[in-house]
């Protein structure tokens, strides 16, 4: 059985035994939380109805993704800014959908 389910305003498909990487929610490593806001779910090729399905999922770590450059450069002006980001995400590890 799979369940589509949107998170820090993105979309994943996951099933059981799955391990993603999402925006960074609250909770320790080994923590048991519950992804509420399913859009679709389904068993092969037939759809179930979303609102009686419950996801649930285990954090595996708190990380950060790998680094972003910003450069900023203007021509001529001798401005150059280099700037780094490293956003956080939690690992989930999903136990259970249905």
């Amino acid at each position: 059985m799979f369940a589509i389910v949107r998170t820090g305003g993105k979309q994943y498909r996951v099933a059981e035994g799955d391990k993603i990487a999402v925006e960074k929610l609250a909770g320790e490593a080994g923590d048991k939380i519950e992804l509420g806001d399913i859009l679709l779910a389904g068993d092969g090729s037939d759809l179930k109805d979303a609102s009686k399905v419950k996801v649930s999922a285990e954090i595996i770590a708190q990380a950060k993704s790998e680094k972003v450059i910003v450069f900023k450069k203007r021509r001529r002006h001798n401005y150059r800014r280099k700037n780094g980001h490293r956003q956080q995400m939690t690992l989930l590890r999903i136990t259970s959908v249905g």
